[in-house]
């Protein structure tokens, strides 16, 4: 059975998918520090997934995303949110 939503609901959903790619940059950049301050293998490889599916909405390109997952290096992500921020990555 459909879920039926109020309009409320229903605008507040359009705002969230109209504004998805300022809120994945944002988790991105947010991404970086808790890479930065994560102590578990187990806590780091869910952050790594994380931003692994925040660089695919962005767009950012194939081989740039399996770089950054394969070097494990925070810093490496920071770039990569650089050239998001700076525009050298052109989201959507």
């Amino acid at each position: 059975m459909p879920r039926e939503y109020s309009n409320y609901q229903k605008k507040v959903i359009s705002r969230y998918y109209e504004n998805r790619e300022q809120i994945d940059s944002q988790r991105l950049s947010e991404l970086v520090t808790s890479l930065y301050l994560a102590t578990g293998a187990k806590q780091k490889a869910k952050l790594w997934n994380s931003a692994q599916e925040a660089m695919e909405r962005l767009d950012v390109p194939g081989g740039r995303i399996q770089h950054v997952i394969a070097s494990g290096d925070p810093a490496v992500l920071a770039e990569v949110v650089k050239d998001l921020e700076s525009g050298a990555i052109k989201p959507k």
